[in-house]
Order: C-alpha cells, then sequence, then structure tokens
C-alpha cells in the first residue's frame, strides 16, 4: 500500500485522529504495567502511544506509512529525550521488519481496514508476534452515539482474532477513543486483549 493519502492527511495541521497527547487507554495500560519486553505500535502516526510506552524504559519500534507523521514522532521523541524508534513499513506486510514482539499495539489501525483487507492484516501481526504475544488493540465501536468512521462489532473483532488465524481473545471492553472531531470523551470504543497462539 502506498503511505500518500495517510501522509497527505498530516500536511495541513493535525490529522483527526492525531490529539497531541497518547490515548487515555493507553496511559491506563502503561500504569498497569501491561506492556513489557520489545513493543511493536503499529500505525504510530506521531508517536505519541509510542513514546509513553518507551518513556517506561521499554524498546518500542512505531511503524506507519505517513513518513511526515513519523519525522513529527522522532521530533517528539527528540525534544522529550526518549529512546525509541520508528520506521515506514506497511501494516499489511510486517514480516519485513525482519523481527518480533512480545507485545503489540494497534491503536485506530485495525477499523481503517475493509473486511477484505482484515484477514491479511491480522496474519501480518502474527508474523511479527512470538507465540503469547499480547496485542493490544482499540478501535470505533459499532455501539452507542457519535461512533466514528468504519467502526467494528465485537463479532468482527471475534471473527478477526480466531483461533483459526492464531489468536486467542482474552477480553473485549467498552472504552472511548479521542480524536479532534468528538468531546473530550470521545468516540464509542472497544479496548481488546488478545494473545498469540
Amino acid at each position: 500500500m502506498t503511505g500518500l493519502p495517510w501522509d497527505a492527511s498530516y500536511h495541513d495541521g493535525p490529522a483527526p485522529w492525531d490529539v497531541g497527547h497518547p490515548q487515555p487507554a493507553i496511559v491506563r495500560l502503561a500504569s498497569e504495567s501491561g506492556f513489557a519486553g520489545a513493543v511493536l505500535d503499529a500505525g504510530c502516526g506521531t508517536g505519541d502511544n509510542a513514546l509513553q510506552v518507551a518513556s517506561l524504559g521499554l524498546s518500542v519500534l512505531g511503524v506507519d506509512v505517513a513518513e511526515t507523521a513519523l519525522a513529527i514522532a522522532r521530533a517528539k521523541a527528540d525534544d522529550r529525550g526518549v529512546d525509541v524508534e520508528f520506521a515506514v513499513a506497511d501494516a499489511l506486510r510486517l514480516d519485513r521488519l525482519g523481527r518480533t514482539f512480545s507485545t503489540v499495539l494497534d491503536c485506530g489501525l485495525f477499523h481503517t481496514f475493509d473486511r477484505d483487507e482484515r484477514p491479511e492484516y491480522v496474519a501480518s501481526l502474527a508474523s511479527v508476534a512470538e507465540q503469547n504475544t499480547t496485542l493490544y488493540l482499540l478501535c470505533f465501536s459499532d455501539e452507542g452515539p457519535d461512533t466514528g468512521p468504519q467502526p467494528a462489532s465485537q463479532d468482527e473483532l471475534r471473527a478477526a482474532f480466531h483461533p483459526s488465524t492464531g489468536w486467542n481473545i482474552a477480553a473485549i471492553e467498552a472504552d472511548r477513543v479521542q480524536t479532534r472531531f468528538h468531546d473530550d470523551d470521545g468516540a464509542p470504543a472497544w479496548f481488546a486483549a488478545v494473545k498469540r497462539i
């Protein structure tokens, strides 16, 4: 996939999903020691979630197709003195990274793929996940008022991350995801913990 359409989202100011700070669900998870080992932030954007996790002293790689977003992320890391790596990568071809991770974060990426692309994305995630890797996924929910674009249902998450695809969902909880188009409370979201089997 080309990153040009995504990259253009950052040319005239912040993208709609770039709220300038880590998502509250990620801050909460980090405070509960939910991240461990080498961490991949798939679709990291301007890096706020990756920076939050790296500030805990963990090895973090943030990947995105939008080079402008990654340049902003690198500048933030330099300004804050946080050791974190950012690289251009296609989320549908994560195997090209040539490495595996103990924890994977998907904050707002899954719901950008249509139903036909999701199996390829799930397989791509599996290619970089060690056995027992935990994937944390925050996506727009189909429940509640004022949902975000392309919301996912719990059934869609369970179908995508199924033992037949190498994953097992440990939990799916209702949460919120902040955007520039929703009030401070954010949009309805699902926060899933998924284990690689």
